[in-house]
């Protein structure tokens, strides 16, 4: 890119941006009510503009087609995000390349239920029983902002601990994580359209992913857009895993954490002052020092291979083919969890979703992308930190 080309763009990017800052301080007073009247219209407005295009390729239930140029395309993911951690981060001070800024790393319980039809019990939903489990709350990438000023996305990962049984991963043995985003479709629709996202954030400009008129991706953005928003507590945010996964051979799944608890939702300083930094955690201690907070932990099976396509992330799963079935509750009792030594451990952890058992293999292109991709940003995160990989047992000290 000529460098005049960049700096214009950049500065256009820089406006847009800056008018997207006063949409989030304004969007308190609006926002609730617009998603009340309007955001479910409108995503199925959207959805049917990004399905017109799509074909039926005859794909069965839960099968995969991996695509040709898949693992250059993989390739060029990791090499884009370790550019963008090396430029964000200094050594002993690295984030995660996505979902990198930790509001919180939470202690919880995850109970699984006994009301299950048959064909659900497959995997960590087999029996009736418990997990002990570690929360992470975290917001977006590839920098540390202040929270008013993100691009209002959230995401929440939960590692299951005392899981028996072969795993997918020999880096853990006993663990099943589930990884969730604010939105119910993924940024980008697959691998492919990934890496030019890269591109443009190694540039510090990903909005011309989106906006780029030679290869425009409005729909996602407009898709995406109607989820992301000002954000208030993590705790009382919804969460969809956006890309599929087995629950066991031959049935697909797709899971969602709902939030059951009143939650501190205050920004103070809006709509023009100087909200706290990290107001998301301080909302979140004020919440967890008055109550516990439990999310469902909901599966949507997939009963039709072209409506609720596995290769396609861009495209939202209907509820009304399949509705979300409640499946286990995540208890997080009430605690104190905002010190250093408990922040460190959450830097130190892996999330990832092939951490998990054969019934809950990832599907799809974008999952794919993620066991190695996953590892080998993570092992770079850990090798420029100094530290080692520890598989959690949930007994850990963080006096």
């Amino acid at each position: 890119m000529r460098p005049l080309t960049r700096r214009v763009l950049d500065r256009l990017h820089r406006f847009f941006v800056g008018l997207m800052h006063i949409e989030r301080r304004l969007e308190p007073w609006f926002r609730p009510q617009w998603n009340r009247l309007f955001r479910e219209p409108t995503a199925a407005a959207i959805q049917f503009l990004i399905n017109l295009p799509r074909r039926d390729e005859g794909l069965a239930l839960a099968e995969e087609r991996i695509d040709p140029d898949e693992k250059q395309s993989l390739d060029d993911i990791i090499d884009l995000m370790a550019d963008q951690m090396r430029g964000h981060f200094r050594p002993g001070h690295y984030e995660r390349g996505g979902n990198t800024k930790t509001h919180g790393l939470l202690r919880a319980t995850v109970t699984i239920r006994d009301d299950l039809p048959p064909h659900c019990r497959k995997g960590v939903f087999k029996e009736a029983r418990s997990y002990p489990a570690y929360v992470r709350f975290s917001g977006p990438g590839p920098d540390v902002p202040a929270d008013i000023d993100d691009v209002g996305f959230a995401s929440m990962a939960v590692k299951l601990m005392g899981v028996p049984g072969e795993k997918l991963m020999d880096e853990e043995r006993f663990t099943q994580d589930f990884i969730t985003i604010c939105t119910p479709t993924f940024v980008t629709p697959n691998t492919r359209e990934n890496a030019k996202l890269q591109y443009w954030s190694l540039l510090d400009m990903p909005l011309y992913y989106f906006l780029n008129p030679r290869d425009s991706h409005l729909l996602d953005f407009f898709m995406q857009s109607l989820w992301n928003e000002t954000q208030y507590n993590p705790l009382g945010q919804r969460y969809w895993s956006c890309v599929p996964y087995l629950l066991g051979e031959g049935q697909a799944m797709m899971y969602s954490f709902v939030p059951r608890t009143d939650v501190e939702r205050e920004i103070p300083g809006l709509p023009f002052g100087t909200p706290p930094f990290n107001y998301l955690r301080e909302n979140m201690v004020k919440t967890l020092r008055r109550t516990d907070v439990e999310f469902d932990l909901c599966i949507q099976l997939q009963t039709d291979a072209h409506r609720m396509p596995i290769e396609n992330a861009a495209v939202r799963w209907p509820e009304k083919l399949s509705p979300f079935i409640p499946a286990a509750r995540v208890h997080i009792p009430r605690q104190e969890f905002d010190n250093q030594a408990q922040s460190d451990f959450a830097r130190q952890l892996k999330m990832n979703p092939w951490h998990c058992l054969p019934e809950h293999r990832p599907l799809g292109n974008q999952s794919r992308a993620r066991l190695r991709m996953y590892q080998e940003l993570s092992n770079f995160r850990q090798e420029m930190n100094r530290t080692t990989h520890v598989e959690p047992t949930g007994e850990e000290l963080f006096d």
